[in-house]
């Protein structure tokens, strides 16, 4: 298996499973009503399939950089619907179900609602556009992402990715940010020697992410709390970019 440099673990949400992921219980929901999400980093896609699913939104979006969590976040969707209830409701079939009989085939329908609003893509975003960049999001989450990027491309990779953020989030929009602890980096640098040599270089720090956003221009964060447990145990802070 290939170390997951990228923190691109596979099985990551058997470590900190949830029906409802804490992160988004904290945040607000009015941010997700009828809005156009981009989940970065979204792994096997059980935050982008609970944002589509029970948040409401109009359209969402979840890129990450490992086809094979791609084509995961894909049996997750239809996971997710085969335990739906006829009028909607999430989990109201156990999984035991999926797992004795199958998943259910995905009819078609209309594109707003679950699973119908939602979509996956394989891409290193930071460099790469795709096709749903080009009418901009309203929100875009990077939950567990930001130290990956950092290792992997430096300070400059960080702002990069910041000023990316910046540049699809229509005017006024959201930037949730779970910011990984630096105590953090001293285990993940140790998975390859590039890591490594890219951690003695960095003088950035997760503390300095506010001025850096400032700078690419978004408003001061608010901290939305902080959630998890033991080793995921981590802040949760909201960005609004500003009017110009």
């Amino acid at each position: 298996m290939e170390v997951p440099v990228y923190g691109n673990y596979h099985g990551y949400y058997s470590k900190r499973p949830a029906i409802n992921d804490p992160r988004l219980a904290i945040l607000p929901k009015e941010l997700f009503v009828g809005a156009k999400v981009l989940d970065v980093g979204c792994n096997e896609g059980w935050v982008t399939c609970e944002i589509a699913q029970r948040l409401g939104a109009h359209k969402v979006v979840g890129v990450d950089i490992d086809e094979s969590l791609v084509n995961a976040a894909w049996r997750r969707r239809r996971a997710v619907w085969s335990s739906q209830g006829p009028d909607g409701q999430p989990d109201y079939f156990p999984a035991s179900c999926e797992h004795e009989f199958g998943p259910l085939p995905v009819p078609p329908g209309g594109k707003d609602v679950f699973p119908h609003n939602i979509t996956f893509r394989t891409a290193d975003w930071i460099e790469e556009e795709i096709v749903e960049d080009k009418d901009g999001y309203d929100v875009v989450i990077a939950f567990s992402l930001s130290k990956w990027v950092h290792l992997n491309g430096g300070d400059e990779a960080v702002e990069k990715f910041f000023r990316r953020v910046h540049s699809v989030l229509r005017q006024g929009g959201t930037f949730i940010l779970e910011p990984q602890a630096w105590e953090t980096y001293a285990k993940a640098k140790r998975m390859s020697v590039k890591l490594k040599e890219n951690a003695k270089k960095l003088k950035l720090q997760p503390d300095d992410f506010p001025e850096v956003l400032g700078n690419v221009g978004f408003a001061a964060p608010q901290r939305l709390g902080v959630v998890g447990d033991g080793g995921f145990r981590r802040p949760v802070d909201l960005y609004t970019k500003l009017e110009v």
